[in-house]
């Protein structure tokens, strides 16, 4: 202002006078409010979280955690145009910031319309080090009509674009009918409008962070003369700024905004046109009609995959390397790396980066530590990592949450009667007689596998039970017909028609109404993964008499040929320890009640699950040998990771189940925990023990129930090696 006043050459006098004036009069209004901009930043795993940083004298600058509240939080989310705050957090956990702290001691009522109206130590005041650089996480959701406003309209400070309150691509007329969408013109929400950007400082980079949020891996080229001859057509709203973008964002509100678009009416954007993009969608997500989605989601992708997620498009992640699948650890895990993930597997980017197993804990080796990637690798595999750290355990195992395409599955099937949301009677809508109609699904042969796949498909998580009798839910009247029976199903599938069904030709004896097929979903499950080290290092063979056996002959736990032998004879026992861990994210408890346990009177104890394991011998080619004992004497936590309560104990008949981040051990030396081996001959064969095989308990990972080693046999010895956990299920696997 002085330099400006004294350009116009004004005398000395009236310049001091004039600054005397102006400094007196911003002392005399304490109440003035300094004019700040916001924005999130750092190294964030979510695009609605981050450091909070404040745009001040043309500078930006960092918040201090002193004082900081969760009403603070919800000043500055509300101020960005979120609609409150779900957290925030001190200490620089998204990175120390850089050059000034313009706030310290921030206090706030939570009414405020912006942070700079809270009571501070005034801007640019404070003791604070960066260490100490307070974060906030927002709410996903938009505040519904914000609209941002510049504060800076003449500076190029380069806000982020996250005060948009929405994005969309707007399908043309021949498009609309297509699933998913994956073309058409951009529009973003702001001031409660849908308005366009205009294309003259567009670029693909751009367009591939669009596609990515859309659930599109990436972006092609298009036929602009049709577009260009739609939009002079058409009415347009052209937003105030364009976009610039690196490519590597996993969010448009990642990016920078562009320059600000001088709005003139119909003379805006003169030289270019509303941007128009198109996406390339991933091979399970293909372009189809709208009454598709006849083919079944194939797992594709021979180093990188995810496990433990309850939706299609999150898991944990697993690399392969030397012929094992293995964990990332999270050190350093960011959106850049996990939206590389993302779309190596077919997605588009990734919506969350999580950290410390909150998808499960992995087994074997922790492949990839300290991952660093610039965004553009085409496989995880390609990003630099510290091949030499070391100390990583399972417990920081990284996961990723990624964006999908709007395929519209949920319209397509509902849940009835239950209690909550979760739970209810399965229907579906079906083409009957030339129209579409609710109805129910036939009960028979209705498990587990097909309830995994309901949810799944309606976002609820993972299956809790599957029901065959529903009477208890009063479904919709209208939809009581059966109208899909004789569904068997993987569990890979992405939607209940991609199952194996009769189609049009209905087979179902018992009918709908009380027998129509249910279920209850739940966000978390179990993983039970066997030791397979225990296994190898407990193995050995015991020569035993008869008369000792006589519990584990009634128990069935001894192979045929010892029906009727002498109580002087001798079997020879394979037995082994098994060590069986849950990984998952709650407890495994079994599904049949207390009341409807089976007690056993010769080693005093109740069955909980009839078929709890199976344990085989196998010859080379496939041939089963020799099998062992099916079902569980006794669930139980044995043992626990440290700070884990044990909740599980068998004495006096107590509660039966094994808790999350504790593992049950059937010691080698208890009755029938052995295969019978008496008459099987001297040679090479194939051990197996496989969990919850008939997935009676529903799991998050059925891929690692099994552990397969190689045996030998020398008629009085036995060698195990080789044991690995885990294998490719087919229908085959199910079915049998």
């Amino acid at each position: 202002m002085l330099h400006t006043l004294s350009s116009r050459r004004l005398p000395s006098a009236p310049l001091l006078l004039l600054a005397w004036w102006a400094l007196s009069l911003a002392q005399a209004d304490p109440n003035a409010t300094p004019t700040i901009q916001l924005r999130l930043a750092g190294d964030k795993r979510k695009h609605y979280e981050g450091r909070l940083e404040v745009y001040h004298s043309g500078e930006w600058g960092t918040v201090c955690d002193d004082d900081f509240t969760i009403y603070a939080a919800r000043v500055a989310c509300r101020e960005l145009g979120y609609l409150d705050a779900e957290a925030w957090t001190p200490s620089a956990k998204y990175g120390q910031g850089q050059g000034r702290i313009w706030m310290d001691n921030v206090n706030c009522q939570g009414n405020e319309k912006s942070l700079a109206l809270c009571n501070s130590n005034g801007l640019g005041v404070s003791d604070c080090k960066h260490s100490e650089d307070v974060g906030v996480v927002c709410t996903q959701k938009r505040m519904p009509g914000f609209k941002f406003v510049s504060n800076f309209p003449g500076e190029l400070f380069s806000p982020e674009s996250q005060h948009v309150e929405d994005v969309r691509i707007r399908a043309t007329y021949s498009q609309r009918k297509r699933v998913p969408v994956t073309e058409g013109f951009v529009e973003v929400k702001d001031g409660g409008k849908w308005r366009q950007i205009c294309s003259q400082d567009w670029t693909p980079l751009n367009s591939r962070v669009i596609c990515g949020m859309y659930g599109f891996p990436g972006e092609k080229g298009y036929n602009a003369r049709g577009y260009k001859l739609l939009a002079k057509r058409r009415k347009k709203n052209y937003w105030g700024f364009g976009v610039n973008c690196t490519g590597t964002e996993a969010d448009l509100s990642d990016c920078k905004l562009g320059r600000q678009v001088e709005l003139k009416g119909n003379g805006t954007c003169e030289q270019g046109m509303p941007v128009v993009i198109s996406c390339v969608p991933g091979r399970a997500f293909a372009p189809t009609v709208s009454a598709g989605f006849r083919k079944a989601y194939r797992v594709e992708q021979p180093l990188v995959r995810l496990r433990g997620g309850a939706v299609i498009g999150e898991g944990r992640v697993e690399v392969l390397k030397n012929g094992l699948w293995g964990t990332v650890c999270d050190d350093n895990w960011d959106m850049k790396a996990a939206t590389v993930v993302c779309r190596e597997l077919g997605f588009g980017s990734a919506k969350e980066a999580l950290t410390g197993a909150r998808l499960g804990q992995g087994i074997g080796p922790v492949h990839m530590n300290e991952v660093q990637c610039s965004g553009f690798e085409k496989s995880l595999t390609e990003c630099a990592f510290n091949s030499e750290a070391t100390g990583c355990g399972h417990e920081e195992d990284a996961a990723v949450k990624c964006n999908i395409p709007a395929m519209g599955f949920n319209s397509r099937l509902r849940l009835s009667g239950g209690r909550n949301p979760y739970e209810g009677r399965v229907e579906v809508l079906a083409e009957r007689n030339g129209s579409l109609t609710w109805g129910a699904v036939c009960s028979d042969s209705w498990g587990t596998m097909e309830a995994m796949v309901v949810c799944r498909q309606l976002g609820l998580g993972f299956a809790d039970n599957a029901f065959q009798e529903t009477w208890y839910w009063q479904g919709e009247p209208s939809a009581e017909a059966v109208v899909m029976s004789g569904v068997r199903c993987s569990g890979t599938e992405l939607t209940l028609d991609q199952c194996l069904h009769h189609g049009k030709h209905l087979n179902c004896p018992k009918g709908g109404g009380r027998f129509a097929a249910g279920v209850s979903c739940t966000q978390a499950a179990p993983d039970l993964v066997l030791n397979a080290q225990a296994v190898e290092q407990t193995t050995y063979l015991e020569d035993r008499p008869m008369y000792a056996l006589q519990c584990a002959q009634e128990e069935h736990c001894l192979s045929s040929s010892a029906t009727g032998a002498s109580s002087t004879s001798y079997r020879r026992l394979l037995r082994f320890s098994s060590q069986i861990h849950n990984n998952g994210r709650s407890d495994f408890r079994p599904r049949s009640g207390h009341q409807s346990w089976i007690w056993h009177e010769c080693h005093r104890h109740y069955h909980s699950m009839e078929v709890f394991t199976h344990y085989d011998l196998f010859s080379l080619n496939g041939t089963k040998i020799a099998e062992g004992h099916k079902a569980s004497f006794c669930l139980e936590d044995s043992h626990c990771e440290e700070g884990i309560q044990k909740k599980f104990e068998c004495a006096n008949f107590g509660a039966q189940g094994i808790t999350t981040g504790c593992w049950d051990t059937y010691r080698h030396d208890i009755d029938c925990q052995w295969i019978d081996v008496t008459d099987v001959k001297p040679g090479d064969y194939i051990f197996q023990v496989v969990i919850n095989p008939n997935f009676e308990v529903a799991e998050s990972d059925y891929s690692n129930n099994i552990m397969k080693c190689r045996c030998r046999y020398d008629g009085n010895r036995i060698w195990m090696y080789n044991c690995h956990i885990g294998m490719i299920i087919t229908l085959q696997t199910f079915f049998i």
